[in-house]
């Protein structure tokens, strides 16, 4: 027993450990974030739609473009949900905006991503999000509920 606690162990280090992998998606998330800065996000997420492909990059390039379209329209609040295999997408501010929706497989891909940054495990949960880009900090709360039949990702972002 002692022996395979610590050959898994071994396996971890040499594969960057268990924390590389949510210090990556965090730090590609503001990659991404940095990457499309200068872009027209909605024209993007547009294209984004019903895209196959690796989930995990879409992923992250899909929660980037949004989290700057809410930026930039000084949103309060960034909302992905799921109710039985529809999936929406919303900025809250000033007026409530519609965003090109992904597909179910890349919405799920987004919000384990997010559990993972944010180690949430539980059905509900709500922590901090520091995102560094090039024009400054960005401090965001992030909420995640799963229930029967349903699923949300929430960004709630400060005023602007």
């Amino acid at each position: 027993m002692l022996r395979e606690a610590f050959v898994f162990f071994i396996s971890k280090l040499k594969e960057g450990g268990v924390e590389s992998l949510e210090r990556n998606y965090h730090l590609k998330l503001q990659e991404m974030c940095d990457c499309y800065m200068e872009t027209e996000f909605r024209k993007e997420l547009q294209h984004m739609v019903g895209i196959v492909g690796d989930l995990e990059e879409n992923g992250i390039k899909y929660l980037a473009l949004a989290l700057m379209c809410a930026v930039t329209e000084k949103a309060a609040k960034l909302s992905l949900k799921s109710k039985d295999g529809k999936v929406t997408v919303t900025v809250k501010g000033d007026e409530k905006l519609a965003l090109p929706a992904p597909s179910l497989p890349l919405f799920e891909k987004m919000v384990a991503i997010m559990r993972a940054i944010l180690h949430l495990e539980d059905d509900k949960g709500k922590t901090a999000l520091a995102l560094g880009l090039r024009s400054g900090d960005l401090e965001l709360q992030v909420k995640v509920e799963r229930r029967p039949g349903k699923e949300s990702l929430k960004f709630l972002l400060p005023p602007l």
